[in-house]
């Protein structure tokens, strides 16, 4: 079938739209915390285990990331805050409890906290999906003083209502489908809900944990993607997106490659660095939510 909930349209097509007020490409930080559980196995593996065999714990490919949690992030912190930029975060509501600092740093840096699920499991693994949902909401709530407007699935996995789910739990916009480089309405059988714009190509799980690309393939592919953008940008505001993980973007043989991003795109004519809140009210307040 076509999409079922997205209508299919080029995106150079889609409705006219003036550029957000500080400028026609807008670019959106997204770090993912996350929180992998010791006794359980893990997400993602960056070692096999010997014989092929799953071990729990796993000890290994868990200091991968608990690595990211110590040393990756407060760099990716660091580099943000000390150019003056904001970010988001997609964020496992169990990283309040297992990383405090981490949590604490984010928030007192101003990042957005968008929902990610509890621990890093799949929504069609990880329990009752209405439950999963609510409590990671309220979480964050509870944590930020601010209840999240934005949803992330943790490796961007629905089931076939999960879009039902997040309307009903007061989520504004979702980042799983990855279809556009600008916002689109998304149906649901509880009303519109809006689809913001994520990346798979410029995400360093991808370049570096799946395919396995050398340490500047990311700046690669950011300053090519800029270059298009500039051009297009001139007839249709873009939305650029960058999908980043401590324990990847923030070892030290890639992390000057993720310093060189951040100045090429402040350099880059038209560029500004938004949340996902910024992106999303930009939108709806030229192209606000179709009839339900």
């Amino acid at each position: 079938m076509a999409n079922p909930r997205i209508p299919y349209r080029f995106s150079n097509e889609g409705p006219a739209l003036a550029p957000h007020p500080e400028g026609n490409i807008l670019v959106h930080l997204v770090v993912n915390v996350e929180h992998w559980e010791f006794d359980a196995p893990m997400p993602r593996t960056i070692i096999t285990p010997p014989h092929g065999k799953e071990t729990v714990p796993d000890v290994p490919n868990f200091s991968w990331v608990d690595y990211g949690m110590r040393c990756g992030l407060p760099r990716i912190i660091e580099a943000i805050t000390a150019r003056g930029l904001t970010a988001s975060t997609s964020f496992n509501a169990g990283v309040i409890q297992a990383y405090p600092r981490a949590a604490e740093a984010m928030h007192a840096a101003g990042w957005e906290f968008i929902g990610h699920g509890i621990h890093q499991k799949s929504l069609n693994h990880a329990g009752a999906e209405d439950e999963v949902v609510r409590t990671s909401l309220d979480m964050i709530s509870a944590f930020t003083g601010q209840r999240p407007r934005g949803w992330l699935g943790p490796g961007l996995r629905e089931s076939h209502t999960t879009p039902e789910t997040l309307k009903s739990a007061g989520v504004d916009y979702v980042f799983d489908w990855v279809v556009d480089d600008l916002p689109n309405w998304l149906a649901t059988a509880n009303g519109p809900l809006l689809s913001l714009p994520y990346n798979l190509e410029l995400n360093d799980s991808i370049i570096y944990a799946v395919e396995k690309h050398a340490s500047d393939e990311m700046f690669l592919r950011v300053r090519n993607t800029a270059e298009l953008f500039v051009r297009e940008a001139a007839t249709r505001p873009r939305v650029l997106t960058l999908g980043l993980h401590p324990h990847l973007i923030g070892v030290p043989h890639r992390f000057g490659s993720f310093e060189r991003m951040l100045d090429l795109l402040m350099a880059t004519p038209g560029v500004c660095f938004l949340q996902g809140h910024d992106i999303a009210d930009w939108f709806t307040a030229q192209v606000p939510a179709p009839a339900a």
